[in-house]
């Protein structure tokens, strides 16, 4: 099978690109497993997009074969859209206890104390970028996807290290939490597997799949 490069740091989001590249002839590397550091680029972009291409191409560099980013995080629209790109940057101060995810996911509850319930949209949204080489040329393709939900009135107790913001979006047409999720649900479901979706030919080009 043909290496993929999944450039990410956190390992629950490796575990669900797993998940989500079963169909096709392809290994997906961690950082580690390429033998490439995990020192990450500084995420300038202004856009979910910017950043996935930037990590995408900072990453492929390094590798030298097909690379897959991605940036994604929680639009609220009561909070005028935030955290947004800023979603694992958002807290002025680390958290005295050490847990970021706690402590991110708690943010949004605070802020959102007191707003009604026709008030509580909100979004994960995820864009996606692939950088590989083939016939000669460097291509480039990025997709985005959301999912959409309210924001629940308390954080869900049992969060998964990695993903806070599915510890407070409520999905009403399933009627629970996103972090309630098993985790093959929580894939099948989610805006990255809605975003991968859209690198569909490109995957199966590397693969040898068409």
């Amino acid at each position: 099978m043909k290496p993929l490069l999944v450039a990410t740091t956190n390992p629950a989001k490796l575990d669900e690109y797993r998940l989500l590249l079963r169909e096709f002839d392809l290994a997906p590397l961690s950082l580690r497993e390429a033998g490439v550091d995990d020192h990450a680029p500084e995420e300038t972009g202004a856009t979910f997009i910017e950043n996935a291409l930037l990590k995408a191409r900072f990453y492929f560099t390094r590798a030298n074969f097909p690379t897959i980013a991605d940036d994604g995080g929680l639009m609220v629209d009561a909070l005028g859209g935030e955290p947004g790109v800023r979603s694992h940057r958002w807290l002025a101060t680390a958290p005295a206890h050490g847990d970021l995810d706690r402590a991110l996911a708690e943010e949004v509850i605070r802020r959102m104390a007191g707003v009604e319930p026709s008030r509580r949209g909100a979004r994960l949204r995820a864009a996606t970028a692939l950088v590989y080489f083939e016939h000669g040329r460097i291509h480039e393709r990025v997709s985005e996807a959301a999912l959409e939900g309210v924001i629940a009135d308390r954080v869900w107790p049992r969060m998964r290290k990695g993903f806070p913001y599915r510890a407070v979006l409520f999905l009403p047409d399933r009627g629970c939490y996103l972090g309630e999720l098993s985790d093959e649900d929580a894939a099948r479901f989610s805006q990255r597997r809605v975003s991968l979706a859209g690198l569909r030919a490109d995957l199966m080009q590397i693969a040898g799949m068409r």
